[in-house]
C-alpha cells in the first residue's frame, strides 16, 4: 500500500470526483473508510496529523461491552457491545485477546458484591455466556498476590478483552486499501468548499502538511470523524460547539514491578470512580482519569502534576506492600475523548454514546467507544444513503477484519505466530519474509519483534520518527526514555529502509525525544503532589463522614424513637377510646333491647 512515492501518488488522485470525503483518521474515520471501500464506494480519507495520532492511539486499549451502560439502563447498547467484542474476538485474534478482569470488593464498598454479580451475570447473559464467578477472600488473594488485603471480602472475575489501539487502526486502513479506498496522512481539510448556493458542503481544501502544496477534493458528501475536533469544522457551519473535550491519562510500569496476570479494577480510595490496572504488550498499564481538557486541542496532550499524584494514590492504596515510586514509571500517555456535552457536573456522568449530527452536506460522526466502531461506522452509511442513493446495501454480515493465514515461520512459539497474524493480517508473510537475520527475535524488555521496525518503517506510511515509535510499534511507551537506548540499533534498520540521510534522521531523532519527555513522561516531581497526605486527608475525611453520620445517627435514632413512642400511645389511647366509645354503645343498646322487651308486659299490666 505504502510503497515508495505513495504519497505523490495519492495527491495526484485527490481531484477526482469521490462519493464519501472523510475528514479524520482514527478508529470511527477507519471504520467508516473500511465499511465504504467494501461497497466499492469511491472513498477519500485525509488525516492532518498521522493515523491513530488523537484518541485512537491513547486509549485505555480495552475492547469490551460497559458495565457503566447497565447501571444507565441501555440494555440494547450493552448487548451491542458485547457482541461486538465478541466478534472482534473470533475474527482478530492476536489483536483483539481475552483478558480476565478481577472486580475486589472490600468492607464498606458501595456497590457491593451482590450488585457486582447481578451487573455481571445480566451481561454474561447479553453474551450468551457464563464467564463470571466468585472468589472468597483467600482464593482472591491468589488471584491478586500483592492486592491490598484489609478489608478483603473476597471478589468476582469475568471475562473481557483488549487491544493495540493504534494497530487496529492501521489495519482496518490497510484493507481498506486492498479494496480501493483511499488514505492519506499529514494532509489537512483546512476549509469546507460549498456548492454555488452556499448551502451545501460538496468538499474541502487540502493542505499537504509536509510539502508546500494545496488540492480541492470534491465530494457527495462529507463526513466529519475528527472525534474531539469535530466542532473546529462544524463552525465552518455556523453551527455551536456541542462537545466536551475530556481527558483520559494512564501510568505505564514495569510488569515486574506491578505484577498482575489479568486486569484489576477497584474503587479509587478519593473520589471511589472504579481505577483499573492490567497487563499490555508486557507492560503494566494503570488508568485513568475523567477530566474536562482545558488545553488547546492542537498541542499533543499529556498528564498533569496532579493526574499522577492521583493515579499513584490508587497504585498505593491497592498494592501497598510494592512501595512504587514515581522512579518505577516507565512512561505515561494522555488522550482527548470526544464526549457530548449535557451539562453534567461531574465529567464522568456525561453520556459515552455516539451522535450523528446531519448540517448542510456535513455529517458529523463522534462519541462512541473503541469496541462499537464498525456500528457507528454503519451508521454513518446509512445517513449517507440520501447523498448516495446508489449505495449497495450495508455488508452487516461482512466479517469486520478480513482472515489472515498464518504465516509459515520456524519458531516454536506460537504465541508470537499469533500475534504478527493479528497485528499484521495479511502481510504478517511479507513481514517475516523481509526479516534479516536475528530480526525476528524480540526487542529486549518488550514484545516487539526486530522485523516489525523494518516492515514498518518499509510498508506501513512513516513520515515522522514518532510514527514509528509511538503507533506503529510502541516502543515508546514500552521501553525507558522512549526507546533512547535503543536508537542506534532503530537507526541502521531503518533510516535505510525510509531512505532519509543523516541529516534527516538527526533532526527527526531530536524531535522525537523532545516530543517523548514533553508529553510521555512524568512532570518536575517538585510538582506532584504527595499522594500518601491525599489518602491520608481522603481517610480522615471519610472517617470524619462517618463519625458525623454515627453522630447523626444517634438524635435520628431518638427522633425516630420518640416519634414511634407518640405514634404508639396516639394508636393505644385510639384504640383505648374506641374501646370505651364501643362499650358505651353496647351499653346503651343493651338497655335499649331491654326497655324493648319489657314494654309489651308493661303494656298488658296496664
Amino acid at each position: 500500500m505504502w510503497e515508495t512515492s505513495w504519497r505523490d501518488k495519492i495527491w495526484s488522485k485527490l481531484e477526482q470526483p469521490w462519493d464519501i470525503l472523510i475528514i479524520g483518521g482514527g478508529i470511527t474515520g477507519a471504520g467508516i473508510l473500511r465499511e465504504a471501500a467494501r461497497l466499492g464506494l469511491r472513498v477519500l480519507l485525509v488525516e492532518r496529523r498521522d493515523f491513530g495520532w488523537g484518541t485512537s492511539s491513547r486509549s485505555s486499549k480495552l475492547v469490551h461491552g460497559g458495565l457503566r451502560y447497565l447501571k444507565e439502563g441501555k440494555i440494547g447498547l450493552t448487548r451491542a457491545s458485547v457482541r461486538e467484542r465478541d466478534r472482534l474476538l473470533e475474527e482478530g485474534a492476536g489483536l483483539i485477546d481475552p483478558m480476565g478482569f478481577l472486580l475486589p470488593t472490600y468492607k464498606g464498598d458501595r456497590p457491593g458484591r451482590w450488585t457486582y454479580q447481578t451487573g455481571l451475570a445480566i451481561y454474561d447473559l447479553l453474551a450468551l455466556q457464563w464467564t463470571h464467578q466468585y472468589y472468597s477472600p483467600q482464593d482472591f488473594e491468589m488471584l491478586a498476590p500483592h492486592l491490598a488485603q484489609k478489608g478483603l471480602k473476597g471478589g468476582l472475575c469475568y471475562g473481557d478483552a483488549q487491544t493495540d489501539d493504534a494497530r487496529l487502526v492501521l489495519r482496518l486502513i490497510q484493507e481498506a486499501a486492498t479494496e480501493g479506498g483511499v488514505a492519506i496522512n499529514y494532509v489537512a481539510a483546512q476549509e469546507l468548499l460549498f456548492d454555488e448556493t452556499g448551502q451545501k458542503a460538496t468538499g474541502a481544501r487540502l493542505q499537504d502538511m509536509e510539502q508546500n502544496r494545496n488540492a480541492n477534493a470534491y465530494a457527495r458528501v462529507v463526513i466529519n470523524a475528527t472525534g474531539a475536533w469535530a466542532d473546529a469544522l462544524r463552525r465552518q457551519m455556523n453551527a455551536s460547539s456541542r462537545l466536551r473535550p475530556l481527558r483520559g491519562s494512564h501510568l505505564i510500569f514495569p510488569a515486574w514491578r506491578l505484577p498482575v496476570a489479568q486486569a484489576i479494577s477497584f474503587l479509587h480510595p478519593i473520589d471511589r470512580r472504579p481505577v483499573f490496572i492490567f497487563p499490555w504488550e508486557g507492560i503494566t498499564l494503570v488508568g485513568t482519569t475523567d477530566l474536562d481538557h482545558d488545553q488547546p486541542l492542537d498541542n499533543e496532550p499529556r498528564i498533569s502534576a496532579r493526574e499522577v499524584a492521583y493515579l499513584m494514590a490508587a497504585v498505593e492504596a491497592g498494592f501497598p506492600s510494592l512501595r512504587l515510586t514515581l522512579d518505577d514509571v516507565l512512561a505515561t500517555f494522555s488522550g482527548v475523548r470526544p464526549v457530548i456535552n449535557t451539562g453534567q457536573i461531574d465529567p464522568s456522568k456525561e453520556s459515552r454514546d455516539h451522535v450523528i449530527w446531519e448540517e448542510r452536506g456535513l455529517l458529523t460522526v463522534t462519541g462512541g467507544k473503541l469496541t462499537t466502531f464498525r456500528l457507528i461506522a454503519l451508521d454513518a452509511l446509512k445517513a449517507t444513503r440520501r447523498y448516495v442513493p446508489n449505495m449497495p446495501p450495508a455488508a452487516s454480515a461482512a466479517p469486520v477484519l478480513n482472515p489472515a493465514i498464518m504465516p509459515e515461520i520456524n519458531h516454536p512459539d506460537k504465541t508470537l505466530r499469533r500475534r504478527l497474524m493479528g497485528h499484521y493480517g495479511k502481510d504478517a508473510s511479507a513481514l517475516i519474509a523481509a526479516a534479516f537475520p536475528g530480526e525476528l527475535e524480540p526487542i529486549p524488555g518488550t514484545k516487539t519483534l526486530w522485523a516489525e521496525l523494518r516492515w514498518a518503517a518499509r510498508a506501513e506510511g512513516v513520515v515522522h520518527l514518532d510514527d514509528l515509535l509511538l503507533r506503529r510499534v510502541r516502543l515508546g511507551l514500552l521501553l525507558p526514555e522512549g526507546g533512547k537506548a535503543f536508537l542506534p540499533a532503530i537507526r541502521a534498520i531503518c533510516q535505510p529502509e525510509l531512505g532519509w540521510d543523516d541529516a534527516k534522521w538527526q533532526k527527526e531523532e531530536s524531535a522525537y525525544l523532545a516530543l517523548w519527555n514533553a508529553c510521555y513522561s512524568l512532570p518536575a516531581p517538585e510538582n506532584i503532589p504527595d499522594w500518601r497526605t491525599m489518602l491520608a486527608q481522603a481517610k480522615t475525611s471519610r472517617e470524619a463522614k462517618q463519625i458525623k453520620q454515627r453522630r447523626a445517627l444517634v438524635p435520628r435514632t431518638l427522633w425516630a424513637a420518640a416519634a414511634i413512642t407518640k405514634l404508639a400511645l396516639a394508636i393505644a389511647a385510639l384504640f383505648f377510646w374506641r374501646r370505651r366509645k364501643q362499650k358505651k354503645t353496647n351499653i346503651k343498646a343493651a338497655r335499649l333491647r331491654l326497655r324493648r322487651r319489657c314494654q309489651p308486659a308493661f303494656q298488658i299490666q296496664n
